[in-house]
C-alpha cells in the first residue's frame, strides 16, 4: 500500500507541475500579447479597428480656372468608370457570365475592339480575378455614356462615380490653361501644372466605430477630417476677346495652313493679358492628341523682323537723334568692309526722303544709319535693355524662354535694329510696346488676376507693376504718331490694318527664318507679323500677331493671314471694351448711392426678389437660387438689372433693349461664350428667347444706337476681310544680298518676288 501511495503522489506532483507550467506559459503568452498587442505578426489593435471602425471619404473639389468675369475655363465635373466583376462570390447575377456577349455589346461604347475586350474578360476569369478595369476608354465617361451602358443591363458590369477635369470651352487658350490628369502627370501643363499648389484639393474622411452591419456607436465616436477644396484662379483673360482670337486663328489655319501662329492681346494700362493663343493648339479634353506642348507666345524665340523698328525709333527720338523732317539717301548702306551692305526692300530705295517717310516705308537703311551714325551702338543696346529685351518678363506662366540680343560687330547692331540677327519672345514684344502705348511707362505682363480660396477670401491678387520707364511721355506720343502713319499713309507698309473708324497704330514685320544654319527663301517661307495698338492717341489694347510659313497664292502677301487675325480681334476688342465707356463712373456712383448685393444662393426666388430694389430676371424654372449676377458683395444701383439662376430647366430670356453689361450677366451665369458687336442696346441675339440653353453655346449679340449704320459699315471695313488693298501696296519686293549666318562674307544675292516690309537679314 505504501508503494502504491508513493506512486500516486508522484503522479499528482507531476500533474501539478505540468499544470503549473502550462498555466505559466499561458500567463506569459497573455502578458506578451497584452504588452506587444501582436499575434503571429498581426497587430491586434489594427485588426480590431478594421473590424469595428469604419471610414467614409469626404470628396474634395479641385479649384476652378476662370476668366476675368468668372466664366469657367476649367472645372471638376462628375465622371464614371466601368469595371467588370468576374467572380460569383457576390451572387449568381452579379458577375460576367458570358464574356463574348458582354464584349459584343459593351466594346463599341468604350472604344475597344470586341476581341480585345472578350480576351481581357476571359483571362481575368481564368486567373481568378475578382474584378478588372476595362482600359482608358472605360474611364472618365460622361453622364450620357453612363446611361447608355446602364441601359444594356449587363451582368457584372458596374459603374463607379468619380470626377474628371473638364474644359467647357474646348480649344480655348489651351496652352495658357493647360491640362490636369491626376493619373498621369506627364500630360500636365499650363496653369493647371504651374498653379497646382493652389488648385490642389485634399479629400477628407469620417471615421466611426461600428457594431457591425452598419450600426454606428453614435456621433460621439466619430472623427471627422473635413475636405480641403482647391482655390479658384481668376485669370485676366477676356472670353469675348479670346473667342474672337480663336475663331480668327482657326480660319487662318484652315485657309493658309501655316507652320505655326501666335497672338497676344494685352491692356497696356495694366499689363493684363486679355487673350493668348497659338497654333497648333489642342482640346484639353482630348489631351492625348497634343501635337505642340509649347506656349509659343512665351516659350518660343524668333527674329522679330521690322516690328523691332518701333523701339529703334523710340530710342533715337528719346536721345534727340531723330527729326521727322531730316532727310537721308535711301537704297543702300555700307556697314564696313567685312560685311555685306544693308539694302532697302527695292534695292534702289526711294531717293532722298525724310526720316518719317523712311520709317513708314520700313527702311532698313534708315535703321542702320540711326544706330551706327547717330545713336551709337552703346546707347542703342542700352535702350534694348531698358525695353526689357535682355531678360525675361517674369510673366506668371511657366518656362519662359530667354532672348538672345547679339552684340559685338557693327553689322550685329545694324541688323538687330531692324529685327534680324537677335531673337526675342512675343511676350517681350508686348511688354516693350506697353511703354509706347502707356506714355513711357512699361507694364509687366501678367495673367493671374486673383486667387480665391474655398471661403471666398482672396489669398493672392496681382497689382499692375511698372517694369521700367525707357522713354518719356513725349517720345511715346511721337512714336505712336509715326506708327499711325505707317498704317494710314499711302506709302505705309501697314495699310491692310487700317480699320475704318478705328485709329490703329502699328508696325508690320517680315522676318526670314533660319533653319539648319541658313535662312530659308521662297514665297511664304517667312515669319509675318504685326504689332499694333488702338486707339492711337490713347491705346486700350495692344495686339501682336505672327504667322509662320503660310501657304500664300502667288500674288498674295504675308499681310493677308496676319491682318485676318489682327483686324478681327482688334475690332472685337475695341467694340467690346467701348461697350462700357463709363465703367469707373458707374462704379463710383454705385459706391456712393448703391446697395451691396447679398448672398442669395439657396434662397427661395420669390422671397429673394422681394428684398432686392432692382429689376429681377429669373433664369430657370426652379424655386431656389443657385447663382447670381452681380456677385455677392458687389455694389449696385437701385433699378439695376439683377439676374438670378435657379435649379430648374433654363431657357434663354428675351434681352431686346438690354445693355451689354446686362447681357454679360446672362452669359456669365449660363457659361456662354459671348461675341458682342456694336454699341448701344441689344438688337438681336443668336439664341432665341425661350430656347433651352445647352452647354458650350456661343452667344452672338448685335448692339446698335442711332448711328448703327455708320458703325456697321466701319465693322465691315475693319473685319476679317479688310486686306483688299494689299495688291496696291508698294511694299518690300525682295530680300537682297542675303548672308547666311554660317558663311560670313558670302555676298551672293537672291531675288524673291515677295512682299515684305523692309527686313534685311544677315
Amino acid at each position: 500500500m505504501e508503494i502504491k501511495r508513493a506512486v500516486t503522489n508522484k503522479r499528482a506532483v507531476t500533474l501539478l507541475f505540468v499544470f503549473l507550467g502550462l498555466f505559466t506559459i499561458l500567463l506569459g503568452r497573455m502578458a506578451y500579447i497584452q504588452i506587444t498587442k501582436e499575434v503571429k505578426g498581426h497587430d491586434l489593435v489594427a485588426m480590431a479597428e478594421a473590424k469595428y471602425n469604419r471610414s467614409q471619404v469626404l470628396e474634395s473639389e479641385r479649384g476652378a480656372i476662370l476668366d476675368r468675369h468668372g466664366s469657367v475655363l476649367a472645372e471638376d465635373v462628375p465622371a464614371y468608370n466601368v469595371i467588370a466583376v468576374l467572380s460569383d462570390s457576390q451572387g449568381p447575377t452579379q458577375y460576367v457570365k458570358d464574356p463574348q456577349e458582354t464584349a459584343q455589346k459593351l466594346a463599341p461604347l468604350i472604344g475597344m475592339e470586341e476581341g480585345e475586350l472578350e480576351a481581357r474578360l476571359t483571362d481575368g476569369k481564368e486567373n481568378g480575378r475578382f474584378q478588372i478595369e476595362l482600359g482608358a476608354g472605360a474611364r472618365n465617361l460622361t453622364y450620357e455614356q453612363k446611361n447608355e451602358i446602364e441601359a444594356l443591363n449587363l451582368p457584372g458590369i458596374l459603374i463607379q462615380e468619380t470626377k474628371r477635369r473638364y474644359y467647357p470651352k474646348q480649344t480655348f487658350a489651351s496652352h495658357v490653361i493647360g491640362h490636369h490628369n491626376s493619373e498621369d502627370s506627364a500630360y500636365n501643363m499650363g496653369l493647371e501644372a504651374s498653379m497646382n499648389d493652389y488648385l490642389h484639393a485634399e479629400d477628407g474622411h469620417i471615421e466611426y466605430a461600428s457594431l457591425g452591419k452598419g450600426l454606428s456607436l453614435g456621433a460621439g465616436s466619430d472623427r471627422v477630417t473635413l475636405p480641403k477644396n482647391g482655390a479658384d484662379i481668376y485669370t485676366t483673360l477676356d472670353t469675348s476677346i479670346q473667342a474672337a482670337m480663336e475663331q480668327a486663328m482657326s480660319q487662318v489655319e484652315a485657309e493658309y495652313e501655316p507652320e505655326k501662329m501666335t497672338a497676344i492681346a494685352a491692356d497696356p494700362r495694366t499689363g493684363e493679358i486679355l487673350a493668348m493663343s497659338n497654333r497648333p493648339s489642342f482640346n484639353p479634353n482630348d489631351y492625348r492628341n497634343i501635337e505642340n506642348y509649347l506656349n509659343l507666345a512665351v516659350q518660343d524665340v524668333v527674329e522679330p523682323g521690322s516690328t523691332m523698328k518701333m523701339f529703334t525709333i523710340a530710342a533715337a527720338i528719346e536721345e534727340g537723334e531723330f527729326e521727322d523732317d531730316s532727310t537721308y539717301q535711301s537704297g543702300r548702306y555700307e556697314v564696313d568692309a567685312n560685311s555685306p551692305p544693308i539694302n532697302d526692300v527695292n534695292r534702289s530705295g526711294w531717293g532722298e526722303i525724310s526720316y518719317a517717310e523712311g520709317f513708314q516705308r520700313s527702311s532698313n537703311v534708315l535703321m542702320a544709319k540711326l544706330v551706327l551714325e547717330r545713336l551709337g551702338m552703346e546707347r542703342f543696346y542700352s535702350y534694348l535693355k531698358q525695353f526689357g529685351f535682355t531678360e525675361q518678363t517674369g510673366i506668371d506662366l511657366a518656362n519662359e524662354a530667354s532672348s538672345n540680343v547679339v552684340e559685338g560687330r557693327r553689322a550685329d547692331a545694324a541688323r538687330t535694329a531692324f529685327g534680324q540677327n537677335s531673337t526675342v519672345t512675343a511676350i517681350q514684344m508686348i511688354q516693350a510696346a506697353t511703354a509706347i502705348a502707356g506714355d513711357g511707362k512699361m507694364k509687366k505682363p501678367y495673367i493671374i488676376k486673383e486667387i480665391v480660396d474655398e471661403n471666398g477670401d482672396k489669398i493672392r491678387e496681382t497689382e499692375p507693376e511698372v517694369a521700367g520707364e525707357p522713354i518719356s511721355e513725349e517720345t511715346a506720343k511721337h512714336v505712336r504718331e509715326l506708327l499711325r502713319g505707317a498704317v494710314a499713309e499711302d506709302h505705309g507698309t501697314g495699310k491692310a490694318y487700317n480699320i475704318q473708324g478705328l485709329e490703329v497704330a502699328g508696325k508690320t514685320g517680315t522676318a526670314q527664318i533660319a533653319e539648319d544654319g541658313k535662312y530659308l527663301s521662297g514665297h511664304g517661307q517667312y515669319l509675318y507679323s504685326f504689332l499694333g495698338m488702338a486707339p492711337a492717341d490713347n491705346p486700350k489694347v495692344i495686339l501682336y500677331v505672327s504667322v509662320t510659313k503660310p501657304k500664300l497664292d502667288d500674288n498674295e502677301s504675308g499681310n493677308a493671314p496676319v491682318s485676318m487675325i489682327f483686324n478681327a480681334v482688334m475690332q472685337s476688342s475695341m467694340t467690346y471694351m467701348d461697350l462700357e465707356p463709363n465703367e469707373e463712373e458707374l462704379l463710383q456712383e454705385a459706391e456712393e448711392q448703391g446697395f451691396e448685393m447679398p448672398q442669395l444662393a439657396g434662397e427661395r426666388v420669390d422671397k429673394a426678389a422681394e428684398t432686392i430694389p432692382g429689376e429681377v430676371v429669373v433664369l430657370g424654372e426652379g424655386e431656389h437660387i443657385t447663382d447670381q449676377q452681380p456677385a455677392p458683395g458687389t455694389k449696385v444701383l437701385p433699378g439695376d438689372r439683377i439676374v438670378l439662376l435657379t435649379d430648374g430647366e433654363v431657357k434663354m430670356p428675351d434681352m431686346a433693349g438690354w445693355s451689354s453689361r446686362d447681357a454679360m450677366k446672362v452669359a456669365a451665369l449660363l457659361d456662354l461664350t459671348p461675341e458682342f458687336k456694336g454699341n448701344g442696346y441689344l438688337q438681336s441675339q443668336s439664341i432665341a428667347p425661350g430656347e433651352p440653353v445647352e452647354e458650350q453655346n456661343l452667344l452672338n449679340a448685335e448692339f446698335a444706337s442711332n448711328n448703327e449704320r455708320d458703325e456697321q459699315e466701319g465693322h465691315d471695313q475693319g473685319g476679317v476681310g479688310a486686306n483688299a488693298e494689299r495688291t496696291d501696296e508698294e511694299l518690300e519686293q525682295a530680300f537682297e544680298d542675303v548672308e547666311e549666318p554660317v558663311s560670313e562674307g558670302d555676298e551672293e544675292a537672291t531675288t524673291e518676288e515677295e512682299e515684305s516690309d523692309g527686313d534685311q537679314p544677315e
